[in-house]
């Protein structure tokens, strides 16, 4: 499969992944290692065995799997397992077909940059899946696969509640998935909740352009991608606003 960026490198549809038993473990568990949580593969209702697998899958070196989570307006979030030896990590980025280059999103690893959604997003996102287009269209597939690039200050009080729900559906326990939901959002290992808010008419602190286009939010996290510059360089004021609209933020609050 070949992904604009990263031509050379052995991508390959990863979806089939998901059906993996110890899929969400090896995804997730480490995102909920935090102070006061040791997650063990049983909150995710599997084995250590199951969990391994699942995360040699991931891991190959041979073989780094994207999983294509498309939305509105022919928009695709690219979650790539980029298994670089030495050095491996996961990229999250936007694809349009129209635009010149991916929106960069967030990365997971070693050089990590985030956060790359706000809860509204992503909650948008993972509701508003593109059935025409390749990918991941399950909801609470969706909202898992995108929560590594969640930092938001402002989270609603069901948000526990709504993950929760998605990981009952990925087949988590009943008895584990508010407990493991309520772990998963207490706090991010790699960066801090961030405050978003709308782009406004005037310069943004520290940033690239000059009159930013309104309707995408903004992203006061100084390790965000998105944080003083466009989600996506170089599209057009009418691109922005499709995108706007599609990341449920238009017109801004």
């Amino acid at each position: 499969m070949l992904i604009e960026g990263f031509e050379n490198a052995p991508v390959v549809v990863g979806e089939e992944l998901l059906a993996l038993p110890g899929f969400w473990a090896a995804y997730l568990m480490w995102l909920s290692q935090t102070e006061g949580y040791d997650p063990v593969p049983e909150w995710f209702g599997v084995d250590g065995a199951d969990a391994d697998a699942a995360w040699d899958a991931l891991s190959d070196e041979d073989r780094w799997p994207v999983f294509r989570i498309p939305f509105a307006g022919g928009h695709t979030v690219m979650v790539l397992g980029c298994n670089i030896p030495e050095d491996p990590g996961t990229e999250y980025f936007i694809t349009h077909p129209g635009w010149g280059r991916h929106g960069h999103l967030t990365t997971v690893g070693g050089h990590h940059a985030g956060p790359g959604l706000s809860w509204r997003e992503l909650h948008h996102i993972a509701r508003t899946p593109d059935l025409d287009a390749p990918g991941v269209h399950a909801e609470h597939a969706r909202l898992l696969l995108l929560l590594p690039t969640l930092g938001d200050q402002d989270m609603p009080a069901d948000a526990a509640d709504i993950l929760g729900d998605a990981l009952a559906h990925a087949g988590l326990p009943a008895t584990e998935a508010r407990g493991t939901a309520e772990a998963l959002l207490v706090d991010h290992p790699l960066w801090e909740p961030a405050e978003w808010t709308p782009s406004g008419a005037s310069p943004l602190s520290g940033g690239q352009d000059p009159l930013p286009f309104h309707g995408i939010l903004h992203c006061d996290g100084p390790m965000s991608p998105r944080f003083g510059t466009r989600l996506a360089q170089g599209i057009t004021r009418e691109q922005s606003d499709r995108l706007a609209h599609a990341l449920g933020t238009w017109p801004a609050a």
